[in-house]
């Protein structure tokens, strides 16, 4: 059976997890606080699309292309779709669906149900709490009705936490990742040898034809690619090009050389995952078993390192390191971690993300040292791990192996 086409994604595969449902009792907090000795705001304000990861936590709405406002007053969560909108707004948010004057800018209409409120509890200081990022025309509607705006990073801040519901929805899309970057691996592992080329079902093996293999189970598994699944193979590779290691993406793969998958879907929540490896047919032990151990050491000393209170520099630093102890320059272009240590949930990186942000019990972090080379190729080995009180949990497959395996 087809999804719901707001969900973000087909039904197939393992069936989805329950949306995880919104915790926002920190604006509550938020609103029961006064505002420099003043008395408390009268609500908070956010204004954004299905694309807005902050829009979308707060109200889970997706699908939805043109802008709604959500309006969270101190015991009420209320949420202004536009026009033909309003069944999907009923059908994913938990709160009340204002459809009254659906025509106007959901500025003005933020601001009508800001004065509702206050009509009805007028106790409060006509001051409304903001991102940072709301928009323009919105922010001078409710200033024109009389609201001063005072901005809050409190929804980026609690972001940066998943609640359990949260990380299962992101274990979740790591398993699709996992099964789908093991049908690339059973690819590579099919295939045969031709004058130093992988040939595989009748043609060469290119890196596209690969990436689509791997793209094609993701949708089986019921996520999205996104645009975001990266395959190079050898030397020239270009990481942040989809498709392609070398200039020519329609080459084929050659004997011996690293191959590198790095696949980040979303699911069905819009929740990602992140996962790389790199597989490597028939190698003769140079530099890409060298540059895999190195990797490999590196992962390990970073998740080593990840504990409550612990900065994203120090899980770098680690990395770094064992870079380092093989031989290899982490500062050079495309070796080391570099921006491969950062926060995963409603976008493929967020907080903590920047080197002095701390990790936290409830952070899912994605860990994925890498070393790069023009002469040889790019060499990678990475996932996420779900910070607890305690320890960390591996999300998805723990295991990797340098050798691709057929498929069982």
């Amino acid at each position: 059976m087809p999804s719901d086409p707001s969900s973000g994604g087909p039904t197939a595969g393992a069936a989805a997890p329950e949306r995880p449902a919104v915790d926002d009792a920190f604006l509550s907090a938020l609103l029961d606080t006064p505002q420099d000795h003043e008395e408390r705001p009268r609500g908070f304000v956010a204004v954004g699309d299905g694309s807005d990861a902050d829009f979308r936590y707060l109200t889970g709405i997706a699908g939805v292309d043109r802008p709604s406002a959500f309006v969270r007053l101190v015991n009420e969560r209320v949420v202004c779709p536009p026009v033909g909108a309003a069944d999907i707004a009923a059908r994913q948010f938990d709160g009340r669906v204002a459809t009254a004057r659906s025509g106007e800018p959901p500025g003005q209409r933020a601001a009508a149900v800001l004065k509702e409120a206050s009509d009805r509890r007028p106790d409060g200081a006509d001051v409304v709490l903001t991102p940072a990022t709301i928009p323009h025309d919105a922010a001078l509607y409710l200033e024109r009705a009389g609201y001063e705006l005072r901005s809050t990073a409190a929804v980026r801040e609690a972001r940066a936490t998943k609640t359990g519901g949260e990380i299962s929805a992101i274990g979740a899309v790591q398993d699709a990742a996992v099964a789908a970057v093991r049908r690339g691996a059973s690819v590579l592992a099919a295939a045969s040898a031709a004058d130093d080329e992988l040939r595989w079902e009748g043609g060469a093996l290119t890196a596209e034809r690969l990436r689509r293999a791997v793209d094609a189970e993701l949708v089986r598994q019921g996520v999205q690619p996104g645009g975001r699944t990266v395959v190079t193979a050898g030397p020239s590779a270009q990481p942040e090009v989809p498709g392609g290691g070398r200039s020519d993406a329609d080459a084929a793969v050659r004997v011996a050389e690293p191959v590198r998958i790095d696949v980040a879907p979303h699911g069905p929540h819009g929740y990602h995952g992140a996962l790389s490896r790199t597989f490597v047919v028939d190698s003769d032990g140079g530099w890409e078993r060298r540059a895999y151990v190195a990797v490999e050491s590196a992962l390990d000393a970073a998740l080593g390192e990840i504990a409550p209170g612990v900065t994203i520099s120090e899980v770098r630093r680690e990395a770094d390191a064992e870079v380092t102890a093989f031989g290899f320059d982490p500062g050079g272009e495309g070796t080391g971690p570099g921006d491969a240590v950062h926060g995963v949930g409603l976008t493929p990186r967020e907080r903590p993300r920047s080197g002095g942000e701390t990790v936290e019990p409830g952070s899912v972090v994605a860990v994925t040292p890498r070393v790069s080379d023009p002469d040889y190729g790019s060499v990678a080995l990475g996932g996420l791990v779900a910070v607890r009180e305690d320890g960390i949990d591996r999300l998805g497959e723990a295991t990797w192996s340098f050798s691709p395996r057929p498929a069982e």
